[in-house]
């Protein structure tokens, strides 16, 4: 294989009460990227179509993935990437994730599939901290494996799959802001009370456990974020307005996506789906702030050759 293009899915990182510990992907939105080996054992960037992001292959996540790859194999070959980003990074849906994880996906296709897994998602992780200072493994571990992921250890790094039951579809609303991963992160309490604590981890309890037995109404009770959203949201304008109308409106639960601006609502079936994103659609037109809005099922591939 001398070339492929690949689709690497946007993600939902957090869901809510699994901080840097969960997320899931999305099957409607993510972005495109072609990989092509070269002979010059240089990984080069020559093109990027939807987003400012740098073509230095050392300042770009995609390009720090494909270097620490290649270097780890004696470096058989150089890859020049180009990248079709098709929704803005600083949108909480894991932009850089997708660059990255896109990028160890391909890169190892063209190898011929040395690595793992666990091993792709470390390298992907590289390519976050690149691009937000922190290896994170949240967003990268769902869009390689798709669907629900929960991330049980960062050392050794230890990702579970989690199942994803068939009628899970999300709504995001985006904000057209931006904010810094490194800002959402800054803001976050050093301490949390044991009370919180202990809210928290029963939550991720709940969650994991409606997933597996298909428990809607034990989903929607467990997004429920009592550590990091109480100060995040105080970064996105209107965000408890757009939470109640969608809750309102027949949501499982909403949150924020990753580190955001963007909200999203996890619904059980399209016709709840199409309801929720009326409501929030309608809370937010009120705002004077120009926004986008996002449908998708949960994703169950991940990553995938086009």
């Amino acid at each position: 294989m001398e070339s492929l293009r690949i689709f690497a899915p946007a993600t939902v990182a957090n869901v809510s009460c699994g901080f840097d510990a969960m997320g899931f992907a999305l099957d409607a939105l993510g972005d495109e990227l072609i990989a092509t080996k070269n002979h010059s054992k240089n990984v080069t960037i020559s093109k990027i179509e939807g987003a400012m992001l740098p073509f230095e292959a050392d300042r770009n996540a995609a390009g720090v993935v494909a270097k620490h790859m290649l270097e780890s194999q004696g470096f058989p070959f150089g890859v020049d990437f180009q990248l079709f980003k098709k929704y803005k990074p600083g949108s909480g849906l894991g932009s850089s994730a997708a660059s990255s994880a896109g990028a160890a996906f391909a890169v190892n296709e063209l190898l011929g599939k040395p690595f793992d897994a666990t091993q792709l998602v470390q390298f992907a992780m590289l390519g976050e901290e690149a691009a937000c200072g922190s290896q994170i493994a949240d967003n990268v571990s769902a869009a390689l494996y798709g669907g629900f992921v929960l991330i049980r250890s960062y050392h050794p790094l230890e990702v579970v799959p989690l199942p994803t039951p068939p009628e899970l579809y999300v709504a995001i609303l985006h904000p057209q802001i931006e904010i810094k991963t490194e800002d959402a992160r800054n803001i976050l309490p050093n301490d949390i009370s044991m009370k919180h604590a202990i809210t928290q981890w029963a939550n991720v309890g709940g969650l994991v456990s409606g997933l597996y037995s298909e428990d809607y109404g034990l989903i929607g009770r467990s997004l429920q974020d009592v550590v990091a959203e109480p100060t995040r949201k105080l970064l996105i304008p209107h965000f408890d307005s757009v939470k109640l109308a969608a809750l309102e409106n027949g949501a499982l639960g909403a949150g924020i996506s990753g580190s955001g601006p963007s909200i999203f609502a996890l619904c059980r079936g399209i016709i709840a789906l199409e309801r929720v994103v009326e409501a929030m659609k309608k809370s937010y037109s009120q705002t004077g702030i120009d926004y986008l809005v996002y449908t998708s099922p949960v994703g169950g591939k991940g990553v995938q050759i086009l």
